[in-house]
């Protein structure tokens, strides 16, 4: 797969049934559809309805260049997650998936109250994405 920003070949980062693709130049990653929620299904603490919000994707209004998406060219739409401090994402507008720039991805795990049992997975995430996240306080 080649990046939407810079074009250069992605890799393939895999772990416990999650596959993204990252770029090394970049630093952007590539969730194809329901990766996402895979991902925030193992972290978010179950029942704790206080999160549900924070991967809803919002329509934005910005100048801000539209990307190609990765799997079907066409160009994707804006979208901001999170609460409190949004951040704005590409979001494939057939539903094959979503881009975040460098940095995006750790600027949303840092909004994330974490289960006892995700810190592999954050680990895993903090070494692959070159420190973008580390949990507060070892979890």
């Amino acid at each position: 797969m080649r990046c939407p920003v810079d074009k250069s070949d992605m890799m393939v980062v895999e772990h416990e049934k999650i596959e993204l693709d990252y770029c090394l130049q970049c630093r952007g990653v590539w969730f194809d559809a329901n990766e996402l929620e895979l991902l925030v299904s193992t972290l978010i603490q179950k029942g704790d309805s206080s999160q549900n919000n924070l991967f809803v994707p919002q329509e934005a209004r910005v100048k801000e260049g539209r990307r190609k998406c990765p799997v079907c060219g066409h160009k994707m739409d804006k979208v901001w997650l999170g609460q409190g401090t949004k951040v704005l994402i590409d979001r494939c507008p057939l539903g094959d998936g979503l881009w975040f720039d460098g940095g995006e991805l750790g600027q949303i795990l840092q909004q994330i109250h974490l289960t006892g049992s995700s810190t592999g997975i954050v680990s895993f995430l903090g070494e692959t994405f070159q420190g973008n996240y580390r949990p507060e306080n070892g979890k």
